[in-house]
């Protein structure tokens, strides 16, 4: 007994050493966090909650999921190393941008990312996985050059198996196919995958690699672009990654609801530069050094004004965000949203919040159902503020809604892999079309009001009316909105 005794009293000895020790390192990341990085308040406070919370996980959560990298050295060299890149090409602004009724916010991209509006586009919608992979299987078995395809999530299913024979086959008969995933999002694709494409001749690369091939230290910041280009002819952008759950092959999801956009004309050079600068970043292939990369190929016929816009922790400005909010203050009619995750800031709340009083019709389309659940809560406590306002909100019951879209007016719209939400605005790196076209934007409504069908409307009565327990979800997981 005496000596059972003398061991527990020394593990709680230890215990008490590695509490005292805990407290004093979450102190001193605490400190860190208010005073050795410019952040704002909520996301501080938010982490503060965190870390002193959960005193032992939250000082791992940080570690891998809190650092901010904005103003690291990491992402300066990156930021600058983009501008040098693209300062090799030269583009000249198309003259219809300054009869345009939206030419500020053109010449504010353009001054601010480069990003040129063009206006011999011409866009197909895609709401059905199985429809965007078929087409991309055939556009693929026609590349003549090269194949550049970049998606943040790839996973060896159905989808993939599907597509690798197709890029096998091209990468034998001399094309230069180049695959780019986010190591994050692409954590499950076995490493023997690769090696057999890289086998055949596709050259592939990570974005972000894990250390020591398993520890993600840089996971809080995703590359979550999906784009591909074909000899810059045909360029694809939006929400589907590869896996079965984007054909609706997954039961847990079901019928899966997105929307991709395959682009002709120039807009495609501009997806075009976006997969070379973060190609260069994550190879070190610098493909701005042979202009066969960059020849433009316009589609006859195409009128579509459209700029390709990026986001990223790399840059001093929140493009897609900014874009976000001049549209929405702008409107006068009509605001249409569908997001899988809504999770504002202040400024896009206010601007949504602001459009809705003076009477303009927004509409919200959300999933019913979570595939994160703090997520969705989090989304159910902005919808409520956007209900007060005077918005109408949507919960889609037919499967899982997973698109990212805008459309205002009826008259632009903006399509990508951008979430209407904190993390899709400042952490994770995104890319979208800009749509200046009423045609296209129609035709999104069109889709927007054909979905409605399979919607059930969230009133305020009902939201007023919800359980104590959606009550208490939505207000815990608010507080840690800023950093989900």
């Amino acid at each position: 007994m005496g000596e059972e005794a003398g061991i527990l009293s020394g593990a709680a000895d230890w215990l008490q050493i590695f509490m005292a020790v805990l407290y004093v390192v979450n102190l001193i990341l605490g400190a860190f966090i208010l005073f050795g990085q410019r952040r704002e308040p909520k996301v501080v406070w938010s982490w503060l909650l965190v870390l002193f919370s959960l005193p032992a996980a939250g000082f791992l959560l940080y570690l891998f999921a809190g650092r901010s990298m904005k103003g690291s050295q990491m992402f300066q060299v990156k930021c600058k190393e983009d501008r040098k890149l693209y300062g090799r090409l030269e583009f000249q602004a198309d003259s219809c941008c300054s009869q345009n009724a939206y030419q500020q916010i053109m010449e504010y991209h353009m001054e601010t990312q480069g990003a040129v509006c063009t206006w011999d586009n011409q866009v197909n919608i895609f709401t059905k996985g199985e429809e965007k992979f078929k087409d991309l299987k055939e556009e693929l078995s026609q590349a003549r050059q090269f194949i550049h395809m970049q998606y943040y999530i790839i996973k060896d299913d159905q989808v993939f198996q599907e597509l690798c024979p197709v890029l096998e086959e091209r990468a034998k008969a001399g094309v230069e196919v180049r695959v780019l995933y986010d190591a994050m999002g692409g954590r499950f694709m076995p490493e023997k995958k690769w090696k057999r494409l890289r086998a055949k001749g596709i050259l592939v690369e990570s974005f972000f690699p894990a250390f020591l091939g398993t520890f993600h230290l840089k996971a809080n910041y995703r590359n979550h672009r999906k784009l591909v280009v074909i000899d810059n002819k045909v360029g694809y952008v939006g929400g589907f990654n590869i896996g079965k759950e984007y054909i609706s092959k997954d039961p847990s999801f079901g019928n899966w609801r997105d929307t991709h956009l395959k682009l002709e004309g120039s807009a495609v050079l501009q997806l075009q530069i976006r997969f070379a600068l973060d190609w260069k970043y994550a190879s070190g292939e610098n493909l701005f050094l042979n202009m066969k990369y960059f020849a433009s190929h316009p589609a006859g016929g195409g009128k579509v004004g459209i700029q390709i816009i990026s986001g990223g922790p790399d840059g001093g400005i929140r493009q897609i965000r900014d874009h976000f909010i001049w549209i929405f203050y702008r409107a006068r009619k009509t605001i249409r949203i569908q997001t899988p995750y809504f999770i504002p800031d202040d400024a896009v709340l206010t601007a949504l919040q602001t459009a809705a009083r003076c009477g303009v019709d927004v509409k919200l389309m959300i999933p019913c159902r979570p595939d994160h659940p703090l997520v969705y809560w989090a989304t159910w406590s902005y919808m409520g503020d956007l209900l007060r306002a005077g918005a109408r909100c949507y919960l889609y019951e037919n499967g899982f809604l997973h698109a990212k879209g805008i459309m205002v007016d009826g008259q632009t719209s903006s399509y990508g892999t951008a979430n209407m939400d904190i993390r899709s605005f400042e952490l994770n790196f995104e890319v979208n079309a800009a749509i200046y076209d009423e045609g296209v934007t129609k035709r999104l409504e069109e889709v927007f009001d054909q979905d409605l069908n399979q919607c059930r409307e969230i009133t305020l009565s009902i939201y007023e009316n919800r359980t104590l327990g959606i009550k208490v979800k939505e207000q815990l997981c608010r507080l840690f909105s800023p950093v989900l």
